[in-house]
């Protein structure tokens, strides 16, 4: 079985090719305009999809060796994401199938996610997956291939979504988790304590008024740019350590709850290197085998799209041609509709 996968939930066209053999491409096309507006500009991403998208195709066709008349079926993220950049891949990969006479595989984002750890590797079930990006935070409970409990998830920002509007803050380029990782590494964690919110609640997380303490936090030095100056890595390593103590002490609270002997990491803020120390000291500690992607396969690719849409295809969970797009998809939730 051959299945090319796409992706163009965000600012990321990509597209790759999961056969039998294993993934054999993965192309990612970044959307660099963004950058200048400090965020993702829905109607400039959907334009760039729009032009980018076949010729991305045809380079993962190209790299995986892998000929059009040689697709079974066509992978697409159906949701969440921006409803543009949704239109434009799942229109894209409806013309493919009704073309080749091939079936679609609606994908949720957030599954291919979690079975992005499948890339390389083969988590036994039931494991927890701690998925993380910019904009979801959910713990979610895998008992068998595509069976989850979701138990629990952010209630505001998510914890990627966080970093990117604390680094506007701190007058760091979009997007500014990478950039607050980097400096992290060079501070001291310790410099300032700042808050953990909702500890007293076992699986939700809230984030919102993390980046509200780092905004008075700066406002009353008395010379904010010099502190600022001084201090970015400090502050930057604090912001990190308050937003991994968080996602580590509910990731315990679920090993402990579902008594489960395998974690995961999963989205975008996976490649946090704090965060990954921090999970692999807590593995450790509980004995857990510890399952993380390798940095590609960790903000949005294709070939989480791919290796999902792989999985679904075996259990013939194919979609039709009425499939729509939703952005706000609810949390493990696959539409058909």
């Amino acid at each position: 079985m051959n299945i090319l996968g796409i992706e163009s939930s965000c600012d990321e066209t990509a597209a790759a090719v999961y056969t039998d053999d294993g993934l054999q491409s993965n192309i990612i096309a970044s959307q660099a305009v963004h950058q200048q507006y400090g965020g993702v500009v829905p109607e400039l991403a959907s334009r760039a999809h729009h032009k980018t998208i076949w010729h991305t195709v045809q380079q993962a066709l190209e790299e995986g060796a892998i000929p059009l008349s040689d697709i079974n079926a066509v992978a697409v993220t159906q949701g969440p994401g921006l409803m543009g950049s949704l239109l434009v891949g799942l229109c894209f990969a409806k013309g493919l199938c009704l073309s080749r006479n091939i079936p679609l595989v609606g994908v949720n984002h957030m599954d291919a996610h979690i079975y992005a750890n499948f890339i390389d590797d083969k988590p036994e079930y039931p494991f927890v997956s701690l998925t993380v990006s910019g904009g979801h935070t959910q713990l979610v409970h895998v008992t068998a291939p595509f069976e989850h409990t979701l138990l629990g998830q952010t209630r505001d920002d998510a914890a990627g979504e966080a970093f990117d509007k604390i680094g506007k803050i701190l007058g760091l380029p979009y997007p500014a988790g990478p950039v607050i990782d980097e400096r992290s590494e060079h501070g001291d964690p310790n410099f300032h304590d700042f808050p953990q919110a909702m500890l007293d609640n076992d699986f939700e997380f809230s984030f919102s008024g993390l980046k509200t303490s780092v905004k008075y936090f700066l406002e009353d030095q008395d010379n904010e740019k010099q502190f600022l100056d001084e201090h970015l890595d400090d502050i930057c390593a604090s912001v990190s350590h308050a937003i991994t103590e968080v996602l580590v002490k509910k990731l315990r609270n679920a090993i402990e709850y579902t008594g489960v002997n395998t974690i995961a990491l999963a989205g975008g803020v996976s490649a946090n290197s704090m965060l990954r120390r921090k999970t692999n000291k807590l593995a450790e500690q509980t004995g857990c085998e510890l399952h993380i992607p390798k940095l590609a396969y960790c903000t949005d690719n294709a070939a989480m799209i791919a290796i999902t849409g792989y999985m679904m295809a075996q259990r013939q969970m194919f979609s039709d041609m009425k499939t729509k797009p939703f952005a706000n998809l609810k949390a493990l939730e696959r539409r058909k509709i």
